[in-house]
């Protein structure tokens, strides 16, 4: 289970205990105190990163992707780059609140997505 700076450190941590599953983290630069893979990804105005260590995934592990809101997509699929990079497999990503309307499922795809509230429009 990998938790996305920061809502969805306290979503995925409730999830992974939960399921009886390990714990990671997904931060901004700079924040994690050890070796870290990096991934970027675009924002509306501009470009932004994400970082994991680099021992947080084991070569095979599936994944689950966990934060509070989908929006556009970005951090998420920089999510699932990263895991990727690790050897590990994303099996769902999980989110409470998703903004339909700005598409951010679509570039998830083909991985599965999952949340509790839709809103369809602003």
């Amino acid at each position: 289970m990998l938790g996305i700076e920061s809502r969805g450190f306290i979503i995925g941590a409730a999830l992974a205990y939960r399921l009886g599953a390990g714990f990671s983290v997904v931060r901004k630069p700079g924040k994690l105190p050890y070796e870290t893979q990096k991934a970027s990804y675009q924002l509306e105005y501009g470009t932004d990163a994400l970082e994991i260590h680099i021992d947080a995934i084991n070569r095979g592990a599936r994944v689950i992707i966990a934060d509070d809101l989908i929006a556009t997509g970005g951090t998420a699929t920089a999510t699932a780059e990263l895991v990727t990079k690790l050897g590990g497999t994303v099996v769902e990503c999980a989110f409470v609140i998703e903004l339909s309307f700005l598409k951010g499922r679509e570039k998830l795809k083909p991985h599965r997505v999952y949340s509790i509230l839709q809103f369809d429009s602003e």
